[in-house]
């Protein structure tokens, strides 16, 4: 959920290919989970080959998930919220997105900090 506002707020994309599960603290640490290995299995069956987990759950995928399928995978361990949103968003740090997307599907130029100002005089 977060993810979806924070792309909202700065016009970059939610990308379709990663999942995460953890949780996230109101301070924006990630804390570690249960039940790593069933998570990854279904993100697997779902076509998902991006997984965005907890920096503590590293050694339970080790132990947990069979090589083959760990060497199919890619895994982004995170312990905050700002490694999450890099990797779950489009368009690294500091990289903004071109246009932003109206109601209607189309994209419209993003305003120059300038051209904004002016609009509200």
């Amino acid at each position: 959920m977060v993810t979806v506002l924070v792309s909202l707020a700065s016009g970059r994309k939610v990308r379709s290919d990663v999942a995460m599960t953890g949780e996230i603290t109101l301070r924006g640490k990630v804390m570690p989970i249960g039940g790593v290995k069933e998570k990854v299995l279904a993100a697997y069956r779902s076509g998902i080959r991006t997984v965005i987990l907890p920096k503590k759950n590293e050694q339970d995928l080790l132990e947990d998930l069979p090589k083959e399928l760990r060497e199919e995978m890619r895994f982004v361990f995170v312990t905050d919220i700002r490694e999450v949103l890099d990797a779950a968003l489009d368009g690294g740090p500091g990289k903004e997105a071109k246009g932003q997307e109206t109601a209607n599907g189309h994209e419209r130029p993003r305003r120059k900090k300038a051209e904004k100002v002016a609009a509200k005089a």
